[in-house]
């Protein structure tokens, strides 16, 4: 099969995306700007999901243009990680997400104000996620119940757009050795639709020293087991990601793997849009009755 990872997103084919969080205790400890790790992730998650839904709307209402995954890990074991009416479920389409947050909070944006100054806007905020971490980091079985999910998914979409993963971890794998991570993201990776195979992001939040972003080769990343096995296991960058992150002014060219290391506040929020704006704008290529 040839990957061309070209397909549209229609509500006949939609797209599938995954997102993949550490929810390990380590996910309490400071960020940036005051936040905790989890904190930070869940306001990014949420604000992601909320701008997916509204590029996915139409004068008929919010339509099945994705089907949207959230997996959590924590303790021993991964679990589904949508709150409120949706609790429970591994994938739900895009519509049902928009219409069922857990609560709508109302937050401060800051706007311009037309005569050069800033105001300060209250706005709605959707919450979908809210994070509870715990324990330690079954990283491992973590990608292989979203290798479950994908390959389920997968069997049913044989002709769309390959499913994006979006794994965002602060740790190593307490439920495996660093190879057995490379073995359980590579069994997801090895998934594919007719347009190509399975793609896996994998960041890396809150290290220590500089960020490494979208590497080629092994050498550019530290040599330790744990980041080795990440970005051997993180997909190559196919054509709309590599669009995406160009349109970013981020570093990237072909080759380039969707790994980053050390990520700061900044990554998470790159991370998320190349993962959902790149298949996003598959939509936008289709006509408006489809």
């Amino acid at each position: 099969m040839v990957e061309s990872y070209s397909a549209d997103i229609t509500r006949a084919k939609p797209g599938c995306i995954l997102f993949l969080l550490d929810m390990s205790s380590s996910m309490t400890d400071p960020f940036e700007h005051g936040m905790t790790r989890a904190g930070f992730l869940a306001d990014a998650l949420n604000r992601t999901l909320t701008e997916l839904a509204a590029a996915c709307k139409r004068t008929d209402g919010v339509r099945h243009y994705f089907d949207i995954g959230l997996l959590t890990y924590s303790g021993n074991a991964a679990q589904a990680g949508l709150a409120g009416k949706l609790a429970g479920r591994t994938l739900v389409s895009i519509a049902d997400l928009a219409a069922n947050p857990v609560r709508v909070e109302r937050r401060i944006r800051k706007e311009p104000d037309g005569a050069g100054g800033i105001i300060e806007v209250e706005v709605p905020f959707p919450v979908f996620f809210e994070p509870q971490p715990t324990g330690a980091t079954p990283m491992c079985s973590a990608l292989r119940k979203a290798t479950r999910v994908v390959a389920e998914w997968c069997e049913t979409h044989a002709a769309s757009f390959p499913p994006i993963v979006m794994h965002i971890t602060d740790g190593e794998a307490t439920d495996g050795q660093p190879g057995e991570v490379e073995a359980a993201a590579r069994t997801l990776t090895n998934l594919r639709t007719s347009d190509g195979y399975a793609l896996l992001i994998n960041l890396h939040i809150a290290g220590g020293g500089a960020p490494v972003r979208f590497p080629m080769q092994e050498s550019a990343v530290p040599q330790n087991p744990s980041a080795l096995a990440l970005f051997r296991s993180s997909s190559t960058l196919p054509p709309p990601l590599l669009e995406r992150c160009f349109r970013r002014g981020l570093h990237v060219q072909a080759g380039s793997r969707a790994y980053i290391h050390n990520g700061a506040m900044e990554d998470v929020v790159a991370v998320f849009d190349i993962g959902t704006k790149a298949a996003a704008e598959r939509t936008a290529l289709t006509p408006a009755e489809r």
